[in-house]
Order: structure tokens, then C-alpha cells, then sequence
């Protein structure tokens, strides 16, 4: 039912479905669970309490579900859990929870590794992100949905990233990126909206003429951004778009807010 090549290594416990295609001098560990139409290229590392989603693909020497790099991890059976039609590049890493988070890393349906990316332990990453080449998540952040990181990115720990949001090349991203936000350089800055990936999902032209009109009230109004954030929620009441970046800022979190270096970006 699954075609496992015969220098693969399965550990007695893993659970391979039907349809499973696994290649030369791979290593499946006894706590992984690979659901129907997973299919691993040659050398690839599976270990941990780790579940792979159905039909998501993974290239050679990738490390997925290795022990936390967490100074005070002790061997728990935390986890790791991987959706849908995922795609998981060459050297990509991905670590299960910690025992001082929620014990879960999660990754979401059709989301792409490229290679060398790196998702550490605790993150919560959505549907339909993108780590481009290298791209480095520290513990416990939160990705929304269709988010895109650039290659080189590094983002601290505990840093929120909003739906559809942009993080450029070799950025350092310190503080929250708010949904459909671009930040950009080695010290992140806001520096706009992501208009083009807004264009590319068809969004009409009216929801971000509205999403730039809500944009420069909040970063370059009078007042407290508080203040602001409350003026537009109020303005743009029935906007859905920009009533998910008011949730985002009212949410908070453990880090402040990326803002534009001036007045003028967006």
C-alpha cells in the first residue's frame, strides 16, 4: 500500500497510510504518522511525535520533528503537526513544541519550505505561507495565512505576522507586522502595504484603495496610535480588510508594533 524503498529506515510505531511513497535512506521515526500521499524524496529525517499531512512533499535532507533548540527541553513527547499539500524543501528544519509553550509547533495546509528555512519550536504558522530560501522563525511566533517571507528574513521570537503580510529580503523583524503589511530592511520598517500580493489574489481595487486610505490614518494621523486605532475602526466599520488589522493591533502581544520610519510610506 505505501512504496518504501528498501534502504529506507522505518522505526516500529510509525504509521505510514496508503499511497506513502518513501525514498532511498530515509529515516522515519516510531512516533511519526504519515497520512495518505506523503511522499519523501531521498535522506530525508522524520523523528518526534510528528504528523505529516496528506499529499505534502518533502526534498532531500530535510529535518523535520528533531528535538526542540530550547536550552531547558528535556526529551518531552511534544509535538509537531504539518497540513495539507505542503512542500518542504532541501535542509529545511521544523521542531516540535516546548513544555513552556503550548507543547505544539504547528504548520498549516499549503505552505512552502524552501531550502535552509527553519521553523522553531511553538510557532503557529497558517495556511498558505511561504518561507523563501533560509527564512528563520525564532519560537513561539504566530504567521497568518498567505503570508510571504523573504529569503535571509530572520524573525525574533514571540513576533506576530499578519495575514498576507510581506517581510523583504535579509529583513530583521523585531516587533509585529500588522495584516497586509510590508516591512522591509535589516532593520525591519513598515514600508507600505503589500499591494502586489493584494493585486495577485484579485483582491478589487476598492478594498485597497479603502486598505491605503485606513493605512495612512493609523501611521501618519494625530494622536496616540491608540487613538487612531479607534478612529479608523469606527470609519472603516464595515471593511472586513481593515477591520483585520484593527483586531491585530488590538490584540497585542509580546512585542510593539512595526511602524514606517516616516510619514510618507504606503
Amino acid at each position: 500500500m505505501a512504496d518504501i524503498h528498501p534502504t529506507a529506515v522505518i522505526e516500529d510505531g510509525a504509521e505510514i497510510a496508503a499511497g506513502v511513497t518513501i525514498g532511498p535512506f530515509c529515516v522515519v521515526g516510531g512516533k511519526v504518522r504519515l497520512m495518505p500521499g506523503v511522499r519523501l524524496h531521498a535522506h530525508v529525517a522524520l523523528s518526534g511525535v510528528t504528523t505529516i499531512g496528506e499529499k505534502t512533499e518533502i526534498f532531500p535532507f530535510a529535518s523535520i520533528g528533531a528535538a526542540p533548540q530550547h536550552i531547558k527541553y528535556a526529551g518531552e513527547d511534544t509535538r509537531l503537526e504539518i497540513g495539507r499539500n505542503c512542500v518542504i524543501r532541501e535542509y529545511a528544519t521544523a521542531n516540535p513544541g516546548t513544555v513552556a509553550g503550548d507543547g505544539l509547533t504547528t504548520i498549516g495546509d499549503g505552505c512552502m519550505l524552501m531550502m535552509g528555512a527553519h521553523v522553531a519550536h511553538d510557532c503557529r504558522v497558517g495556511d498558505g505561507v511561504m518561507l523563501v530560501n533560509n527564512a528563520t522563525l525564532g519560537g513561539h511566533c504566530v504567521i497568518g495565512e498567505h503570508a510571504i517571507l523573504g529569503g535571509l528574513c530572520a524573525v525574533h521570537q514571540f513576533v506576530r505576522i499578519g495575514e498576507y503580510a510581506f517581510v523583504g529580503g535579509m529583513a530583521a523583524v523585531e516587533r509585529d507586522v500588522i495584516p497586509y503589511g510590508m516591512v522591509l530592511g535589516d532593520r525591519a520598517h513598515l514600508g507600505g502595504l503589500n499591494i502586489v500580493g493584494m493585486k495577485r489574489r484579485d483582491m478589487p481595487r476598492q478594498q485597497i484603495h479603502a486598505l491605503r486610505s485606513a493605512y495612512r490614518r493609523l501611521f501618519t494621523g494625530e494622536g496616540t496610535l491608540k487613538d487612531r486605532v479607534e478612529e479608523v475602526a469606527d470609519a472603516f466599520a464595515e471593511d472586513d480588510n481593515v477591520q483585520r488589522i484593527i483586531t491585530f493591533l488590538r490584540a497585542g502581544g509580546d512585542r510593539s508594533v512595526i511602524t514606517p520610519r516616516s510619514g510618507r510610506e504606503g
